[in-house]
C-alpha cells in the first residue's frame, strides 16, 4: 500500500476509535448518575401520575434495555443527529451552536496569549545569569500548582473587587474577557515554559548552533530562529494535553465569572441529568481532539523536516 494511504488510514482509525471511546464512556458514566431522567423531562416538582411517566419513558426510549439505548444512541451520532435537551426542550446542535462561539473566543485567545508568554519568558530566561531563570521557574512552580478555579478567584478579588480594573462578570464589555483569558492562560504557559526552556538549553548546544555562531549570527537569533525551533517539537506534543485543559478549565472559568459557554451548559447538563446536552458536548470534545491532533501531525513536519522522511511521504 502506498505509504501516504497507509498512513492517512491508519489515522482516521485511530480517530474513530478515539471519539467511539469518548462516547461510549461518556454514554457509560452518565447511566451511574443517580435519578430518574423523566424528572430532567418534566422537572423535579411536576405532578405526573405513572401513566404519564411511562408514557415519557416510552416516547424517549428510556423503556428500552441499555444495549438498545446505546446502538439508538450510536446510530444517531453516526447520523450526526445528537437528540432533543430535555431541559431546554430544543435540538442539542442549538443549544451548542448558541453557546460555543463564546468558548471558542475564551480558549483561542488563552491559547494565543499562552504561547506568546511562554516564547517571550523562554527566551528572557535561557541566557547565562541563571537567577532570572530560578524566580521564573518558582513562579511556574506556583501556577502550576494552584487550582485554576482558586486563581480564577484571587484575579477576580484583586482586579475586580479591590482595584475595579476589570467587571465582575460578562456584561458585554471587551475588559471582561481579560481576567477568564489570563486564568486559562497561566497554568499552560507555565507548563509551555518549562519544555520549551528545557529543550531551549540542549538545543544550544547542538552541533548546528556551534556553526551558526560560528558563521556571525548574533545570540538572539541563534536562540530564536535556530534553537527554539527546535525546543518547540516537545511543546507541540503537549497541545493535545492543552486542548483538554482548556475544555476542563472553560467549565470552571465560565462558571467562576458568570460567562456563557459550552463549559457552563455541560455543567449544568450534568447537574439536570440532561443526557442528551452531555453526550453532545463529548461527541464535539473528540472531534475536536482529534482534529487538533490531526494539525498537530501537520505541524510537525513543518517544523521537522526529518519527520517527512520518517513517514514516508516526502518520498511519495
Amino acid at each position: 500500500m502506498h505509504p501516504a494511504i497507509r498512513l492517512v488510514a491508519v489515522r482516521l482509525l485511530g480517530a474513530v476509535l478515539v471519539i467511539w471511546g469518548a462516547v461510549t464512556a461518556a454514554f457509560l458514566v452518565l447511566q451511574l448518575i443517580p435519578g430518574d431522567p423523566v424528572n430532567a423531562i418534566i422537572g423535579t416538582h411536576a405532578l405526573v401520575g405513572p401513566e404519564q411517566r411511562a408514557q415519557i419513558r416510552a416516547e424517549y426510549g428510556l423503556d428500552d434495555s441499555l444495549f438498545a439505548q446505546y446502538l439508538d444512541h450510536m446510530g444517531r451520532l453516526a447520523t450526526g443527529r445528537l437528540g432533543d435537551s430535555y431541559q431546554l426542550q430544543q435540538p442539542v446542535w442549538s443549544v451548542i451552536t448558541d453557546q460555543v462561539g463564546a468558548t471558542v473566543e475564551l480558549a483561542l485567545w488563552a491559547m494565543l496569549s499562552a504561547v506568546v508568554l511562554a516564547v517571550a519568558v523562554t527566551l528572557l530566561t535561557s541566557g547565562r545569569a541563571r537567577w532570572p531563570r530560578r524566580i521564573s521557574s518558582l513562579l511556574e512552580l506556583v501556577v502550576v500548582s494552584t487550582p485554576p478555579f482558586w486563581l480564577g478567584i484571587l484575579l477576580l478579588t484583586v482586579f475586580s473587587f479591590h482595584l475595579g480594573w476589570f467587571p465582575v462578570a460578562d456584561a458585554g464589555d471587551p475588559r471582561s474577557l481579560i481576567l477568564p483569558v489570563v486564568t486559562l492562560a497561566l497554568p499552560i504557559a507555565a507548563v509551555l515554559i518549562q519544555v520549551m526552556r528545557e529543550g531551549l538549553l540542549s538545543a544550544l548546544e547542538a552541533p548546528f548552533v556551534l556553526t551558526a555562531r560560528a558563521r556571525g549570527s548574533a545570540e538572539y537569533s541563534v536562540r530564536a530562529r535556530h534553537a527554539l525551533r527546535h525546543a518547540s517539537l516537545p511543546a507541540l506534543t503537549l497541545s493535545g494535553w492543552f486542548v483538554g485543559t482548556l475544555l476542563g478549565g472553560a467549565v470552571i472559568v465560565e462558571t467562576v465569572f458568570a460567562r456563557s459557554g459550552i463549559g457552563r451548559v455541560a455543567l449544568q447538563a450534568v447537574s439536570d441529568r440532561d443526557f442528551p446536552v452531555v453526550q453532545g458536548v463529548v461527541a464535539l470534545s473528540a472531534v475536536v481532539f482529534v482534529a487538533v491532533s490531526a494539525l498537530l501531525e501537520l505541524l510537525y513536519a513543518v517544523v521537522d523536516p526529518r519527520l517527512r522522511r520518517r513517514t514516508g511521504v516526502a518520498a511519495a
